[in-house]
Formats: C-alpha cells, structure tokens, sequence
C-alpha cells in the first residue's frame, strides 16, 4: 500500500455522507456549527499526548483530520465562489512546507533554522508586526508566554503589571527565563490534583485544613 493511499478513502467517505442520501446530520452541518468540534478534538490529542497514550492519539489524530476532511468538503460545494476542496489544502501545505525549508529543497543554509522560518513567514504574508498571527483565542497562559517570547525578540525588557494578572503574567516569565512551558507545568498540578482527590473521594474525608494539606502534599 502507498502511504497516504486510504486518505483518498476519507475523502470518499465524507462525500458520500455529505451528499443526497447520506446522512442528514453530516448534510447540515456549517463551518460555525462545527467550530465547537474542532477544537475539542484538538484537546483530546493533546491529552493523549499528556498521558503518553499513543494508541488514543491515533484514534484522537483519525477525529483531528475528520475535521480537516469535513471543512474542505463544506468549503467545495457551491458558496459564494469561494470554492476550494482539500486537494487546494493539501497543495497549500506542500507549497509552504518547500517554501520554508529552503535549505531542504533550495540548498540554503541550515543556520538559524527558527529565525528563518519566523522571517519566511512574516514576508509571505506581509506582517508588519510581531504580534500579527498569534491567536488570541488560545489558552491565556500560552497567549501571554508567546507574546513575551515575541517581545524578547524586539529586546522589550520585562514588564510588570499590578493586580493578579499581574502576577500570572510575571509567573509566566520566570517559567519562561527557565525554559518551562506555563501551559504544561499549571495542566501538570491540575492532572495531580484531579488523580489525587479521586483517590481521596473513595477513602476517609479529611477533617481540617491541615489534613487535607497533608493529603495531597
């Protein structure tokens, strides 16, 4: 079997159930209706990543490209003569993908691979700003930790803000200055603190503060 050969039975699958005789739920459904999915199915990968289930991430990548595979047939039917079909996604990706590694498929230097992309990038989109294409609908902690990586690349030293977002945004920083991700070390005490009050539901209910601090030290 040719790698990639059963991505053109996705494809297939998904227009069947999209056309006249398919299924009424799939028929109905809009690019609005199912950003709810996308993103769902994006953190359940990412939770599969978590916990090293590579079994779950393949199943969970599988809901991942269904969502991709879905869009693109959406976006193929007659609209507003925005057409495009997920052979104009792939051939997007490839064209980036060669675009940016050009010392891959243009014999360029190697050196300073992140600089080159972020430089690739912004001149192919025409970005006056390092603050263009950063998703502000991501997690706050990711959001604030790409925003001061931006920053730090302009030289910006560190800035301080009062209040408690203040003192997330400076907790941010120091995980930054130790090569930490935020997202990953709050989601890491978030998992143990779950694991660990489920084990304690099924025992003895601590009775003061202090017990329950000792419980979960």
């Amino acid at each position: 079997m040719v790698a990639g050969e059963r991505l053109v039975e996705v494809v297939a699958v998904m227009d069947r159930l999209r056309s006249a005789g398919g299924c009424p739920w799939d028929a109905k459904q809009t690019h609005a209706s199912l950003m709810p999915y996308l993103l769902e199915e994006a953190y359940e990968a990412y939770e599969a990543l978590e916990t090293g289930d590579l079994a779950h991430l393949r199943e969970e990548l599988g809901d991942l490209l269904l969502q991709i595979v879905f869009h693109a047939r959406i976006s193929e039917e007659p609209n507003d003569g925005t057409a495009w079909s997920i052979d104009d996604v792939a051939g997007d990706l490839v064209d980036k993908l060669t675009r940016r590694h050009p010392h891959v498929f243009a014999g360029a230097s190697a050196d300073d691979l992140e600089g080159s992309w972020e430089d690739l990038k912004a001149a192919e989109k025409g970005r006056t700003s390092v603050t263009e294409g950063i998703p502000l609908g991501q997690p706050a902690l990711m959001l604030a930790a790409k925003l001061q990586r931006r920053a730090a690349k302009l030289g910006v030293p560190s800035i301080a803000y009062d209040g408690v977002g203040g003192e997330l945004w400076a907790l941010v920083e120091r995980c930054t200055a130790q090569g930490l991700d935020p997202e990953v070390e709050l989601r890491g005490v978030a998992r143990a603190f779950r694991d660990r009050l489920a084990v304690l539901e099924r025992g003895t209910t601590p009775e003061t503060d202090e017990d329950w601090r000792a419980a979960f030290s």
